[in-house]
């Protein structure tokens, strides 16, 4: 288990090798070994993730509820996670389907960074979770570091530079009321060029052209 030595870089002793080895797994992988995969952990993960940021700019600011609220957003969102785990190298122990090697996005890498959290809350505790995000997440914070941005209209750009056609398709709205989780896909010239999920259609949507526009941007 190589994700082992990752993990005790950063002084952190993983008991539960399997519930790890769970956090690093994707559908495609689970479904073809007929092993558990990442959804659950990804859940737990966020929203430990988000308790712990929303700890940190509680304590740490005097901004009112919605700015909290706006800030948090840039430093959890799929670009600002993703980010995060290519830089310290989680990505690298993600397992996928052999149909989905060349396909390893965003997406998937910012839920493997969510599930990984998970993982450490369960094997080692609170406390252990919020010294990793911490020191991952906090440099990002502290040097004003920007992830979101107007994806939708720089994806529009690109699209009306070549005469094509955009648009998004809600794909499904999953959980409950309080909790709901969307996810969408972007179309161009009906092709479907990306997908992104989010609590809110307007999340999901700029998620989807975030990962259309990388595409697109190459």
């Amino acid at each position: 288990m190589e994700f082992l030595s990752f993990f005790a870089k950063r002084g952190i002793t993983i008991k539960n090798k399997k519930l790890m080895q769970m956090a690093f797994t994707h559908s495609s992988y689970s479904n073809e070994n007929h092993t558990q995969n990442y959804e659950r952990l990804e859940f737990l993960g966020d929203a430990v993730l988000e308790l712990i940021t929303s700890e940190y700019f509680y304590l740490h600011t005097n901004l009112k509820e919605g700015q909290m609220s706006k800030i948090r957003a840039s430093f959890v969102c799929e670009n600002a996670l993703a980010t995060y785990a290519k830089n310290i190298g989680l990505d690298k122990y993600i397992l996928v389907g052999k149909g989905q090697k060349q396909n390893v996005n965003d997406t998937i890498i910012a839920d493997v960074f969510e599930s990984v959290l998970g993982a450490i809350y369960l094997d080692c505790g609170f406390n252990i979770a919020k010294k990793y995000i911490d020191e991952i997440i906090l440099p990002y914070i502290k040097n004003d570091v920007h992830f979101l941005k107007d994806y939708k209209s720089l994806l529009q750009e690109l699209v009306q530079t070549d005469k094509q056609s955009l648009s998004y398709e809600l794909v499904s709205e999953t959980g409950p009321a309080h909790a709901k989780e969307f996810v969408i896909k972007v179309l161009i010239d009906g092709i479907t060029y990306g997908q992104g999920k989010g609590k809110s259609k307007k999340e999901a949507e700029q998620n989807a052209a975030y990962d259309a526009y990388q595409k697109r941007a190459k």
